[in-house]
């Protein structure tokens, strides 16, 4: 039991994070400071809101790496329609962007679906057609804070009960995913078809419409981050959140949601994009260049690609031995 619990990669990943802050404390005590702390969290948010849409998919044995870019394309019609329309409530941006974006992952999904194509060439594809489109629609022209009206720029950043917005929509998104995951049919859905989906089938679940619910609440989280993350930082432009989709799926991986489908949990999908936050934010204040980041993004997911594939390994050696022995 004890060794079980020791195991768990919620536990050693939450050891982990609090090695990292001891570590980074003992060089610039300020970094651990409540306020500080916050501000991490809330840097950190769009990664955790994009993690729990990725892990919907990886559970379900595909994989998004088109988030990024359905953000950017989605941040940057919501920035296009503020400037013409500047009084247009903040809900209606919300719905529109949350709408797009569930748009955005549908085609995914269907496409995964019904053509029957792998999760990776699908949503590489659609990354470079996102990214393609924002070109087209913006012909390559940013759009700046003095062009985005006030309220569009203030919801997030506006400070209720001691924490921005921007945090507590991460903090919401995160205990519904929660319930999602493990009160509904649908959470019960995706760990089904990732485990095992033959088996998935004979319970009367649909692994193509499950992947493809998966995609679309993937996308729909993706599409409410492109306006979130516009509106904080205050630009649109093609290339906004470049390279992201790594650092989401990375947040995935080392929080434990096995790339193999069916394992996980949104404590560890949490975990994982606190450590990366951490780190993001760690490394200008320790002097190492953030460049560094993308090869620590990188390194941590080989390692916890790994260390998941030796768990399997270990667990179906001990499944072997048993059947010698009953032999």
């Amino acid at each position: 039991m004890t060794l079980s619990f020791l195991k768990s990669r919620e536990l050693v990943l939450g050891v982990a994070i609090l090695a990292l802050l001891l570590a980074i404390a003992s060089r610039f005590p300020a970094f651990i400071e409540p306020a500080n702390l916050a501000k991490v969290f809330n840097d950190t948010a769009p990664l955790i809101i994009l993690a729990l849409g990725q892990m919907a998919v990886i559970l379900t044995r595909c994989i998004d790496l088109s988030v990024a870019a359905n953000l950017a394309l989605t941040g940057m019609v919501v920035a296009m329609l503020n400037t013409l329309y500047p009084g247009l409530p903040i809900p209606v941006i919300l719905m529109v962007s949350i709408l797009l974006g569930a748009v955005m992952g549908l085609a995914n999904g269907l496409l995964v679906w019904k053509l029957d194509i792998p999760p990776i060439v699908v949503t590489l594809g659609t990354m470079t057609v996102y990214r393609g489109i924002i070109f087209l629609i913006s012909d390559g022209a940013w759009i700046n804070a003095h062009e985005m009206s006030e309220s569009f720029k203030a919801f997030p950043r506006a400070v209720f009960l001691g924490l921005p917005v921007l945090s507590w929509i991460a903090i919401v998104a995160v205990t519904g995913f929660a319930v999602l995951i493990g009160r509904t049919a649908l959470g019960r859905a995706f760990y089904a078809v990732g485990g095992n989906p033959h088996a998935a089938v004979y319970t009367g679940i649909n692994v193509g419409q499950t992947q493809c619910a998966a995609f679309v609440l993937s996308g729909a989280l993706a599409g409410l981050t492109g306006y979130l993350w516009v509106a904080r930082y205050a630009v649109a432009y093609v290339d906004i959140a470049g390279g992201f989709e790594l650092e989401v799926v990375a947040a995935c991986v080392i929080g434990g949601i096995s790339i193999a489908g069916g394992i996980g949990s949104v404590g560890g999908a949490l975990l994982g994009a606190l450590f990366l936050g951490i780190v993001k934010n760690a490394l200008p204040v320790i002097n190492i260049s953030p460049f560094w980041q993308l090869a620590i993004s990188g390194s941590a997911i080989i390692v916890a690609v790994a260390f998941n594939a030796t768990s399997t390994r270990s667990k179906g050696r001990v499944i072997l031995k048993k059947a010698e022995h009953a032999q």
